[in-house]
């Protein structure tokens, strides 16, 4: 059995990623080819095919060993008997990336028997780089970072859709919270691993992709990273979704899973 390194393969992740983020501005702010994937599934572009073929090529010419999921490549169900995977999302906000702003981010994450061990966030544009791995601490720019203290949602900052306020997804009155919304899924962890939001909640099924690496980012720097009904995430799955995103620290992450209902209009 291959003996891993989480400390080189989180090297590995940010050499990928300072790659990716030259490559990804080379097709920013110049009309990408992009068109709507089926299914409602959202917009994709030329660059996020680019980045994806770099990150592919060089991951795993790097860890043949590793499997791969990716949300820019076919699912390969052998990914599920390997000890370690590599869960990507070559851009992360596709639809800010095309709309010529900066909020998009290329997330890159090793998972190991459904855990994440190795994880980087990376904004090109705003020259941010967040990583984690799942012994050390939670870095912005190779500084360490950690949650807010906020305890109650009421009044709280959270990152999150219109959906959040929709009564139906509640047991009892909507919290009342300020909320903020970003393309990318990545950053909103990121940025309540930071402190500057307090709370994320993505309530509609969330793809591993744009979860793995900034959840362990996000734990690393103090919060809980969960299902909406507080089961821990876990990743490599069959299906490669969880049941929506609830990051925040843990106190304040105990009153939303307590208020949240598990699914709409469900008890």
């Amino acid at each position: 059995m291959p003996v891993h390194d989480d400390e080189a393969d989180l090297a590995l992740l940010l050499e990928v990623a300072a790659a990716a983020g030259p490559l990804a501005l080379s097709y920013w702010k110049h009309a990408p080819d992009a068109w709507e994937k089926d299914a409602g599934a959202g917009p994709v572009s030329e660059a996020d095919l680019a980045v994806n073929a770099l990150m592919e090529e060089r991951l795993r010419a790097a860890r043949p060993d590793y499997g791969w999921l990716s949300e820019e490549s076919a699912d390969d169900p052998a990914r599920l008997g390997r000890e370690r995977v590599f869960i990507v999302d070559p851009i992360d906000g596709t639809r800010a990336f095309l709309n010529e702003e900066g909020g998009f981010a290329h997330a890159i994450a090793v998972a190991e028997r459904g855990r994440v061990v190795a994880a980087v966030v990376s904004l090109p544009v705003m020259e941010l780089v967040y990583s984690a791995t799942a012994e050390g601490p939670a870095l912005r720019n190779g500084t360490e970072i950690r949650v807010s203290d906020t305890a109650r949602a009421d009044g709280c900052r959270v990152l999150t859709s219109k959906l959040s306020t929709d009564p139906v997804q509640w047991r009892g009155p909507v919290p009342v919270f300020r909320h903020e919304l970003r393309s990318s899924l990545a950053w909103r962890l990121c940025l309540v691993a930071e402190g500057r939001f307090d709370a994320t909640l993505s309530l509609r099924p969330a793809w591993e992709w744009d979860t793995a690496a900034a959840s362990l980012i996000a734990t690393r720097a103090g919060a809980l990273a969960t299902d909406r009904c507080g089961v821990a995430l876990q990743f490599n799955g069959p299906s490669a979704q969880s049941n929506g995103v609830v990051v925040a620290p843990p106190v304040l992450h105990a009153e939303f899973i307590a208020r949240l209902r598990p699914g709409p209009g469900l008890d």
